[in-house]
């Protein structure tokens, strides 16, 4: 089954949305890609706002910057992007609580060998005292 792709102009979010928001996701400024692209920063803000359509050979300089096929550009969701790292956030949220506790139990072991080691002393010192050594 051949696999179509709609035109980016009938889509929910515009192609000129896209590349703004995978850009800034990118924490790429406009004069990065302007710069890239061999055009003025000027030229390249005309692309992000629609007043210069993006052709095809232009889409393909920007999907190489983005290290992204032409389809992952156009079928971009920011929608899913948020969701993503909203779960790698909540996958850190429990790292960081599993390490809490981790380090709890560590000091806690720590406190345990402190307190025999501490005991220890005070027996050595008992028999030493006791037997004269």
């Amino acid at each position: 089954m051949k696999k179509t792709v709609q035109h980016p102009r009938y889509m929910g979010t515009s192609i000129k949305n896209k590349i703004k928001n995978i850009r800034e996701l990118r924490n790429y400024t406009q004069q990065y890609m302007a710069d890239q692209l061999g055009i003025t920063q000027a030229g390249y803000s005309k692309i992000e706002k629609g007043k210069t359509l993006v052709s095809y050979s232009k889409l393909l300089e920007i999907s190489v910057i983005f290290e992204a096929s032409i389809e992952e550009i156009i079928n971009f969701d920011s929608k899913e992007c948020i969701k993503s790292l909203n779960a790698i956030k909540d996958t850190n949220t429990d790292l960081n609580d599993n390490y809490k506790v981790l380090k709890e139990l560590y000091e806690d072991k720590i406190k345990l060998l402190e307190k025999l080691l501490n005991k220890t002393e005070n027996e050595l010192e008992y028999y030493k005292t006791r037997f004269g050594l």
